[in-house]
């Protein structure tokens, strides 16, 4: 497999970032910003259309990834993710289309196990590169899950989606020229999100390191993780089946981790008051939420300023999310911009 680190292709065709399509991820990552809801709050801030959340272009991108999972991250039974981070260039609003660029970016071996990174970037129709997504896999083997777990999975997941995440499913995208990188700096990166006029709620010259964010807590049913799933795109059984959770050697069906990570976006920009303020925010999952059929589970965050940068008027959030008591996130910070 690391004979094929930069393998890379461009999607095929574009993403429409749609306005009821945002409403619907701000639903089901239960982030009720009004910039997501309405143009007259999203304009109030600057924006010319609704904001699409931090974590929103993790559909865009399941979607161009499919083929990667299906014809060159192959010999693997089950990917777990293990690392996330978002590097946001310009706000993402409704009617921007969306151009992903994918390349197996990296693929270390630790402890036995392969980690495997995929990088993509998106570029909108004036060829500006506005986000930069990483995502970072373990790939298990038979050996390593219950051999029964592709029997069931093919006996519950829908029908007319692939589902990378468990088997191979022979995809019919073609090629197309992958963006070839630039040396250095990108001089691609739009600059919008360092240089717009920011609104946000929070003043820079009112916080300093150890500024503490108000803490959150957030229940999580069946029902919002189906509801993730078929917004999201992520028809991985885990998240709602407990045959199949049981058979993954999981305890019960547990939250996506891409939904927590949203639902910890939206704890720090509701906090700013601008989704278009945070530069970039990264992830590193260390344990997940267990949901129970007859009872919610629960994700608390915490947060705090670590350091500020008074020349780029910026600061580094530290971000704490626990369930039952348990770390699920390792280590979490987001990058912000204040007024």
């Amino acid at each position: 497999m690391a004979g094929l680190v930069g393998y890379r292709y461009r999607a095929d065709d574009y993403y429409e970032v749609g306005r009821e399509k945002i409403r619907e991820y701000a639903r089901a990552v239960q982030d009720f910003h009004p910039a997501h809801w309405s143009e007259d709050a999203a304009w109030e801030l600057g924006h010319e259309g609704l904001v699409a959340p931090t974590t929103f272009v993790s559909i865009a991108a399941m979607l161009a990834n499919r083929r990667l999972f299906d014809t060159v991250m192959t010999g693997y039974d089950v990917f777990v993710q293990t690392d996330q981070v978002f590097e946001l260039h310009k706000p993402i609003l409704t009617g921007d289309r969306l151009i992903s660029d994918v390349e197996l970016s990296a693929v270390r071996r630790v402890a036995g196990k392969d980690l495997l990174t995929i990088t993509n970037t998106f570029t909108d129709r004036s060829g500006d590169v506005v986000h930069v997504m990483h995502t970072t896999v373990v790939g298990l083997t038979g050996q390593e899950v219950d051999a029964g777990v592709g029997d069931t999975i093919d006996g519950v997941v829908m029908h007319g989606i692939g589902t990378p995440l468990w088997d191979s499913v022979t995809s019919d995208e073609g090629e197309g020229p992958a963006a070839e990188p630039a040396p250095g700096a990108d001089p691609r990166l739009s600059p919008v999100s360092r240089t717009r006029d920011l609104r946000t709620a929070i003043r820079f010259d009112d916080i300093s390191a150890g500024h503490e964010l108000t803490p959150r807590t957030v229940q999580l049913t069946r029902g919002d993780l189906v509801n993730y799933a078929g917004v999201s795109g992520d028809a991985n059984p885990i998240h709602w089946h407990d045959g199949v959770a049981a058979l993954a050697g999981l305890p019960d069906v547990i939250a996506h981790g891409m939904l927590t990570m949203g639902l910890g976006a939206g704890f720090v920009t509701d906090w700013l008051g601008d989704p278009g303020a945070i530069l970039r925010y990264g992830v590193r999952l260390s344990n997940y939420t267990v949901v129970e059929a007859r009872s919610a589970g629960t994700v608390e965050f915490t947060g705090r300023v670590k350091s500020v940068d008074p020349e780029t008027r910026s600061a580094v959030v530290v971000i704490v999310a626990k369930s039952a008591g348990r770390k699920i996130f390792g280590l979490a910070t987001a990058d912000v911009r204040l007024a």
